[in-house]
């Protein structure tokens, strides 16, 4: 028996002119979409991570949050614009429709880095936005990096090891 799946839509890119590294997910989790934040499921690492690494408290509001992001030169955005997906695992998206990264990376030409939280948000912008990049001429200007999920999910990897290898990525400029 086959679960309905209904289309999903992600956030808008968090973002400001003085971005130069982006992190990309794959698509919003249901807390997510439900609260209206990005990493908002309280087992997710993601904030504590990032908190960790650029060096503020992961317990401020979420606005604070994504201004001491922002702050640091950190744009945070979905490699999806929409899907289709029952649940939150990555592993259950379906039929995916990239974010216009053309037009971002125009608009933000500072951001040189991107932190790919995890394999699927790699692998879909591998799959659907590189090539599209690199025959604009954009893609030899950007530093890909893919980190360990920050997702409860992947559970096998221990938080000390995400954060050293999120740390690395970040100190590597």
């Amino acid at each position: 028996m086959t679960t309905a799946t209904h289309p999903l839509h992600a956030f808008p890119p968090l973002v400001d002119e003085h971005a130069h590294t982006l992190i990309l997910g794959s698509m919003p989790g249901q807390a997510s979409l439900q609260a209206g934040e990005y990493y908002a499921h309280p087992r997710n690492g993601f904030w504590p991570i990032v908190a960790e690494v650029m060096g503020f408290a992961a317990d401020l509001p979420y606005p604070e949050r994504c201004a001491a992001l922002l702050a640091r030169g950190c744009a945070l955005w979905d490699v999806l614009a929409t899907c289709e997906r029952a649940g939150s695992l990555d592993a259950d998206i379906r039929n995916g429709t990239p974010n216009n990264f053309p037009a971002f990376f125009a608009q933000y030409p500072r951001i040189t880095r991107v932190f790919f939280n995890g394999s699927t948000a790699e692998g879909e912008f591998h799959r659907k936005v590189l090539p599209e990049l690199t025959r604009l001429g954009i893609a030899p200007r950007l530093a890909l990096h893919r980190l360990p999920s920050t997702s409860p999910a992947h559970a096998a990897l221990p938080r000390a090891e995400k954060i050293a290898q999120w740390r690395a990525a970040w100190e590597s400029r």
